[in-house]
C-alpha cells in the first residue's frame, strides 16, 4: 500500500493561541477528511519559524525541510495544500519548492490558495455576507486583508467591488484598497459603526497591531477618528468550518 501524506503550508504566526485555533483547526479538518493520510505542517516565514523556536522552543519546518522529512519517512505520494489566500509571492514560493520535489516522489501535487478561480470568489463572497447576520442600519463589516506587492493585489479590490452595496468592505494593509480609501466609502455610505475583522488565515501580528491596537495609525483608531464606532474581533479565517472546507475542496480537485 502506498504511503500518502498531506503537507499543510501557511505563512505561520508567532501567536500560539490563534495558531492552534486557525492553522491547527484546518489541519484537524484535513485529518478528519483524510483519515488514511498523515498530516504535516510547514511555514513559509523564516522569521516566524525563528521566533517560535526562540520563544517556545518549538521547531517548525520550512516546506523544503518538511518534504525532505516526508521522503525520508518513506512516503511516496504527497498532497501539498497552501493556506495562503491568493496566488501571490508566498504561494509562488511554495509552488517552486513543490516543483523541485517532482522527481523525488511518485506523486506530488499542490492545491490552490483560497482565491484562484471565479467560483472561489463567489463562495467567499457568500461566506462574507453571512459573517455578521442581522446587521442594524448604518452598520457594516470591514475586513483587513494583507495585500501584496505583485499583481495578485487585485484580489482584494475584486472582493471589495463584488461586495459593493452589501454593507461589507475589504481593504488591505500593504496594498490597494487601503484604509483611507475604505473610510471614504464608509462615510459616503452612511456607515457609523463597523465590525472589524482580519481577512487572514490567523489573527496574528497585523490583526493585533495594525487593525485592533490603540496606536493612532491602526485601522481602529483611524475609523474612530472619523466618528465610526468599532467592534474589533480577533478571529482568523482558519477558525471557520466553511473556509476549512474550501481548502479541502481545493486539495480534492488535484487528487
Amino acid at each position: 500500500m502506498t504511503k500518502s501524506a498531506i503537507l499543510i503550508v501557511s505563512f505561520g504566526t508567532t501567536y500560539p493561541a490563534t495558531r492552534e485555533k486557525s492553522i491547527g483547526a484546518v489541519e484537524k479538518a484535513f485529518q478528519t477528511t483524510f483519515p488514511d493520510f498523515k498530516v504535516f505542517r510547514a511555514f513559509t516565514s523564516t522569521v516566524v519559524i525563528k521566533r517560535i523556536q526562540k520563544n517556545e522552543q518549538i521547531k517548525i519546518d520550512t516546506p523544503t525541510e518538511a518534504l525532505t522529512k516526508i521522503y525520508q519517512a518513506g512516503f511516496e505520494e504527497v498532497y501539498v495544500q497552501s493556506l495562503h489566500l491568493i496566488p501571490g509571492i508566498e504561494y509562488d514560493m511554495v509552488k517552486k519548492v513543490v516543483d523541485q520535489f517532482q522527481a523525488t516522489f511518485k506523486k506530488i501535487v499542490l492545491g490552490a490558495p483560497l482565491l484562484k478561480r471565479f467560483a472561489d470568489y463567489q463562495r467567499l463572497i457568500t461566506f462574507i455576507k453571512g459573517m455578521v447576520p442581522n446587521q442594524p442600519a448604518h452598520s457594516g463589516l470591514l475586513l483587513m486583508g494583507h495585500g501584496t506587492a505583485d499583481s495578485a493585489f487585485t484580489a482584494y479590490a475584486c472582493l471589495d467591488h463584488m461586495l459593493m452595496g452589501s454593507g461589507n468592505y475589504v481593504g488591505a494593509v500593504e496594498s490597494y484598497p487601503d484604509i483611507d480609501f475604505e473610510i471614504q466609502r464608509l462615510v459616503k455610505d452612511g456607515i457609523n459603526q463597523v465590525v472589524l475583522q482580519p481577512l487572514m488565515m490567523v489573527a496574528g501580528n497585523h490583526a493585533h497591531h495594525d487593525m485592533a491596537s490603540a496606536s493612532p495609525t491602526s485601522w481602529r483608531a483611524k475609523l474612530q477618528a472619523h466618528g465610526i464606532a468599532v467592534d474589533a474581533r480577533l478571529i482568523g479565517l482558519g477558525e471557520y468550518p466553511d473556509i476549512q472546507q474550501l481548502y479541502i475542496d481545493h486539495l480534492k480537485q488535484v487528487m
